[in-house]
């Protein structure tokens, strides 16, 4: 991590403040002088703070804006996600979502201008480096954009450049985003490098392919969410794991996962619960109506599902990850799955329905039917296809990222549902405020409508 820290430390203060470096640290410039220089500032992303606890929080917050997850805890930031009625002065909100997606850019940017300098890297492994970094650089924008709209595009590395930039439009951001993942996947090998090969925990040409997949499907571009998914399916790299395995760190399924130090996910600590000793629930629990809808016979429900007893009220936990701790003398065998083949199966299957490909949505949704021990599916028109992936999804997806919020907006369903279950609901949260904080530093910024 040392790199990475003085990357970030030095990238703009030289030019003000002239200090010897520590021991233990190397200049910015010497950072991509070799090959093994650059891949160590590099890897510092997969393991930054601000990229893991951003993701990890996408999960609990999106779950909580949806009709998902609900907190238990008398967190007040907490309880205005869970009602929809999150504030300007929310600091969950400007730090785990804004400010950790940011500072994970302003990373990405250090890397990308730090590559483009050298003269000492080879060319493959300016590729695959810089591939790396425009991949989590797009993933962040992509969140960014679903939370809060258009957002400011920050691409400079001096933090003067970027202080005062406006908002850009919601299609500037999705340009962004297209561009850095089409670079992504043309830089990219399709094997994964090195000793990452066997765990997938590095970014390769089909990670960067799914979630371009993802992107193209969110902007309602069917045709081409059909076709990266299709590139992705047919590599032949992946295969549907089994429920009980689709999430241990060794799963046919993983197109890419975050490593952890001792194989226990990012999201382990939030299902360990000392209801045992009768003293308080999980922090994040389903909504206690979410199991009704699975089908009689779902194995998603017994696999996925768990449930705890606190004060003779029965909590339903996600229980996808097994792991609740692991150390150096007993290892875990799971990470943070970020992508995965059972995704791209029901992206491909809307596209197609959506392209009125009947028989193509069906085989797609069959097979993640088959997988939870399902029948094939009895939707047989569009509307009615379109209807059952949205519910496969909800289903399939539950717990991992902020996917079940991001699909209620992009599908048009959140006042029908959110209004439905939340007495506070508001059309307007769909999309959460701007930070108080960050309108004061830049007054550039304007705020999202239904926030004073």
């Amino acid at each position: 991590m040392a790199l990475g820290l003085v990357l970030m430390a030095m990238s703009s203060c030289k030019k003000f403040v002239e200090a010897d470096l520590a021991n233990n640290l190397i200049a910015k410039e010497d950072a991509f002088s070799t090959d093994n220089s650059a891949t160590s500032a590099t890897l510092s992303l997969y393991s930054y703070y601000s990229t893991v606890d951003n993701l990890k929080n996408c999960t609990w917050l999106g779950g909580l804006l949806a009709d998902e997850l609900q907190n238990t805890t008398s967190n007040a930031d907490l309880i205005q996600f869970s009602q929809n009625v999150v504030v300007p002065t929310n600091t969950v909100a400007t730090s785990n979502i804004w400010g950790y997606s940011y500072q994970t850019i302003r990373y990405c940017n250090l890397i990308l201008d730090g590559i483009g300098r050298s003269t000492g890297m080879t060319t493959p492994v300016k590729n695959q480096l810089s591939g790396e970094a425009k991949f989590f650089r797009a993933l962040n924008y992509f969140n960014l954009v679903n939370f809060y709209g258009g957002v400011p595009i920050t691409s400079e590395i001096n933090e003067l450049d970027n202080a005062f930039k406006p908002r850009a439009t919601v299609a500037e951001v999705y340009a962004q985003v297209f561009s850095d993942l089409k670079d992504a996947q043309n830089l990219l090998p399709a094997t994964y490098v090195g000793s990452s090969a066997a765990l997938k925990i590095r970014v390769n040409k089909w990670a960067a392919t799914a979630l371009l997949a993802k992107v193209y499907l969110y902007n309602k571009d069917y045709v081409n969410a059909e076709a990266e998914a299709t590139k992705v399916i047919g590599s032949g790299t992946y295969s549907m794991a089994t429920l009980s395995n689709a999430f241990i760190n060794t799963s046919s399924e993983t197109i890419l996962q975050l490593s952890t130090l001792f194989g226990a996910s990012a999201f382990s600590t939030y299902r360990t619960t000392s209801s045992a000793a009768n003293v308080a629930p999980p922090a994040y629990v389903l909504y206690s109506n979410f199991t009704k809808d699975f089908e009689l016979n779902d194995n998603r429900k017994t696999s996925w599902v768990d449930s705890t007893t606190f004060n003779a009220v029965k909590y339903y936990r996600i229980n996808k990850y097994k792991v609740q701790t692991a150390t150096a003398a007993t290892l875990g065998n799971e990470y943070t799955v970020l992508l995965r083949l059972g995704e791209q199966y029901l992206i491909r299957a809307e596209a197609r329905a959506q392209q009125s490909n009947i028989g193509g949505a069906q085989d797609d949704i069959n097979t993640i039917r088959t997988r939870a021990g399902l029948g094939n599916t009895t939707a047989a028109t569009q509307s009615a296809l379109l209807t059952a992936i949205a519910k496969e999804r909800k289903l399939e997806f539950f717990g991992e990222y902020a996917n079940r919020w991001f699909d209620l907006k992009r599908t048009g369903t959140a006042d029908a549902v959110l209004g439905a279950l939340k007495p506070t609901w508001k059309t307007t949260a769909q999309l959460l405020p701007i930070g108080a904080d960050q309108i004061l530093l830049n007054n550039k910024l304007t705020q999202n409508p239904g926030y004073n």
